[in-house]
């Protein structure tokens, strides 16, 4: 990553699936050439099954051979004073990927199986092969004990109908873990309504190395898992916390140390106010910038110098 200020400003985005976003009405051309043509840093695009990798890098590249030919982007491109293959290639350098397993019911089950899938994946990416580029991370892993089965994620609360599910669950996440460790890579942690399981998982593993991605506990478990030197990322879900966790919300945003504090969109999904309720992009992390920046009582300019300082000394450049 080598930042570009653009305003002053660079936003830098540590967790979005872009390979989603044209499922959700976005023409993913245009969002990489607006990140582009806005000098953002960079934006992390994870990854959420085993053999994923190389279908979202597909998905982008073809978005990417479209920014010169796409009539909606002429404008914007016009405007710029630059050329579609400048823009092109500094999109390109700003993405980062990741490569890991979602703690979906099938791939629990099948988690020996997933786990060598992985690890293939991440080899041949870190060895630069069939061009793939080299992740910066494993994950999203970890836990979701959240039952919701017609939200997006159909999480259903019969497929952990034992405790046999729940431990292969934490077997899966430790396994990744593991991975992480011998490629010496971070870990980017998925947990939702899960918090002493991931703890525990994180804690019998021994390997502090990584973020709790999309973080909403209080601030106890954000205590626990700082103790321990896991950065804590923050996302659009925090614009629209209830009244009566306001208080608790903004002394757990102020909490957060400068040197451990992440922000990301998880975008299609969590967009913030004013978009919420609208499919999210990178693009709107701005809002997220600006509401946590007012609630630490600095400026948006120098959040996002602290963020992008956090996710290269995490992520490397």
């Amino acid at each position: 990553m080598h930042p570009i200020r653009y305003n002053n400003l660079m936003f830098t985005d540590t967790h979005c699936h872009l390979s989603y976003l044209s499922e959700r009405g976005f023409d993913l051309s245009a969002v990489l050439a607006e990140l582009a043509l806005s000098h953002v840093p960079c934006v992390i695009d994870a990854g959420t099954k085993a053999g994923d990798l190389s279908e979202r890098i597909a998905l982008i590249t073809d978005a990417l051979s479209r920014i010169s030919t796409n009539g909606t982007l002429s404008d914007m491109i016009s405007a710029s004073g630059r050329s579609p293959e400048d823009i092109k290639k500094e999109a390109l350098a700003l993405i980062r990927y990741t490569a890991g397993i979602w703690p979906d019911p099938d791939a629990i089950k099948d988690r020996e199986a997933q786990i060598k899938t992985l690890r293939s994946v991440v080899e041949r990416s870190l060895k630069g092969e069939d061009g793939l580029p080299s992740v910066c991370c494993i994950g999203e892993c970890g836990h979701d004990h959240h039952w919701n089965i017609a939200g997006a994620d159909h999480r259903d609360e019969a497929d952990f109908a034992s405790a046999a599910m729940f431990n292969a669950e934490s077997e899966l996440f430790e396994m990744q873990i593991e991975l992480a460790r011998e490629f010496n890579l971070p870990v980017m942690v998925h947990t939702r309504d899960a918090f002493e399981y991931s703890y525990d998982s994180i804690k019998n593993m021994g390997y502090n190395n990584g973020e709790i991605h999309c973080f909403s506990y209080s601030i106890e478990e954000a205590r626990k898992f700082l103790d321990l030197g896991w950065y804590i990322a923050l996302g659009g879900g925090v614009t629209y916390t209830k009244k009566s966790k306001q208080e608790a919300m903004d002394t757990l945003i102020r909490y957060i140390p400068d040197d451990m504090l992440l922000l990301e969109t998880d975008a299609p999904y969590l967009a913030p106010v004013p978009e919420r309720g609208k499919p999210n992009s990178p693009l709107l992390i701005k809002h997220t910038y600006a509401y946590i920046a007012e609630r630490r009582g600095i400026t948006p300019e120098k959040l996002a110098e602290l963020v992008l300082t956090n996710t290269r000394h995490l992520y490397g450049n």
